[in-house]
């Protein structure tokens, strides 16, 4: 089988396609339905956290527990989404059904204790981990193991956030820094938009977010495109700090896992280590705020990821406490992901720099909820898209803006190790 859909490029055999068809499809059903089993339980653990806070106290204990599951039955997925990624780049077969539900238990555990982590993480590996399991079955070569587990990323991506677009787009700019992986965006695509529509079917519904509209003056093109060249400056200003902050969260996060796992020996101490820190930075702040993923309220008055977009709804370090708690949860051998974090943390400093540079807080809100990520991630296309999938096409060009400054304001570096560097 070719590693790509033929029907694009030449007269394909329609056995060829029909196949490649079903394969993703039932990849991406698969993907979904566990993807939409894990968005109940996490809301289920989540509201059940909030209602017996006393949990936090066991987050230490949470910890060795997860170090003990992937020492047992999850030690070769513990890199995560970087072994996906490896696994892209050079296909090896390290890969295993098990991903899936390790990855899936140990996210639940983190949030059921008041881990700060994410969800996207959790998602990704599942749909790495299923694509990996029916390459296998069809015996795979390299390139078409490529093409599946772009798929399964893909898939897990639209499912988990309800952006089937960013999710085909994120699938191939993620794997290499400065270039893009046109021939497997057919194949990517069919995969988030399956995916998204299977947790769609299933009524599991996604957080919503609102800008409020921008005065009637701002409005180009018969009404339908904001621009304002003050403004524009306003978002330049801000884009540039939103690169310098996905910056300080990689090096952060990179930093604590290199220092930590070099000065201590036991590893089961890690995340002992890791989760009392935690709780004593909750007991000095006197608030849970940061705990878990920040889209729920745990109670009235809460800085949450939606709270942000709206005046008064983060507090001046907000951004830098959801860095800090999320650093150490992930650096410390809990785990998730960083996506939902990010967003948190760009929503939050956005609505502060709003307020500094008296411009509209839900608008600045969005802007730093896609322009961390995209710096984080060295995802800028793709963050892009995803402003128009989830704020609207009215504000295409301060997300593009954002996006692109911080991206290039981010360092060289992301998130992820494994992703390739092909820029410069």
């Amino acid at each position: 089988m070719k590693s790509y859909f033929p029907v694009l490029y030449s007269v394909p055999s329609l056995r060829i396609f029909f196949r490649w068809l079903l394969l993703i499809c039932c990849i991406s059903v698969a993907t979904g339905l566990i993807v939409s089993l894990f968005l109940v339980l996490l809301h289920s653990v989540t509201l059940f956290r909030f209602s017996h806070p006393w949990l936090l106290y066991l987050l230490p204990l949470a910890g060795i527990l997860i170090h003990y599951i992937y020492q047992t039955v999850g030690k070769s997925s513990e890199k995560g989404n970087d072994l996906i990624l490896e696994e892209i780049h050079r296909p090896v077969g390290s890969m295993t059904w098990k991903m899936a539900p390790v990855i899936l238990i140990s996210t639940l555990i983190t949030h059921l204790f008041g881990g700060s982590a994410g969800r996207e993480g959790t998602a990704v590996q599942i749909g790495g981990s299923i694509a990996s399991v029916f390459g296998k079955w069809f015996n795979m070569s390299g390139r078409d193991t490529k093409t599946v587990l772009i798929a399964g990323i893909a898939a897990g991506f639209g499912a988990v956030f309800g952006t089937p677009l960013t999710g085909a787009i994120f699938a191939i700019e993620v794997l290499t820094l400065g270039k893009l992986h046109y021939k497997h965006f057919p194949a990517a695509l069919l995969a988030s938009m399956v995916g998204h529509f299977t947790v769609m079917t299933l009524q599991v519904h996604h957080t919503g977010y609102q800008i409020g509209s921008l005065p009637a003056e701002f409005y180009y093109l018969s009404g339908r495109l904001a621009f304002s060249w003050l403004l524009l400056s306003k978002v330049m200003l801000a884009a540039v700090v939103f690169g310098l902050v996905s910056m300080l969260f990689i090096k952060l996060g990179h930093g604590i896992k290199q220092v930590i796992s070099g000065a201590v020996q036991r590893k089961w101490l890690i995340p002992v280590i890791g989760g009392l820190t935690i709780i004593l930075l909750t007991v000095i702040l006197g608030k849970p705020d940061f705990l878990g993923l920040g889209v729920e309220s745990p109670y009235p008055g809460a800085v949450t990821l939606p709270s942000a977009f709206s005046y008064g709804g983060a507090d001046t370090w907000s951004w830098l406490w959801k860095t800090i708690y999320t650093a150490i949860t992930l650096a410390t051998g809990f785990k998730g992901g960083e996506v939902t974090p990010l967003f948190y943390i760009g929503a939050t400093l956005g609505n502060t720099l709003a307020q500094l540079l008296q411009a509209p807080e839900s608008l600045f809100a969005a802007i730093g909820f896609i322009a961390v990520f995209a710096g984080a991630t060295k995802t800028p296309l793709a963050c892009t898209v995803m402003g128009l999938e989830l704020f609207g096409v009215s504000y295409v060009l301060f997300f593009a803006t954002g996006c692109i400054i911080a991206f290039l304001c981010s360092g060289r570096t992301g998130i992820y190790k494994a992703q390739r560097n092909n820029r410069g």
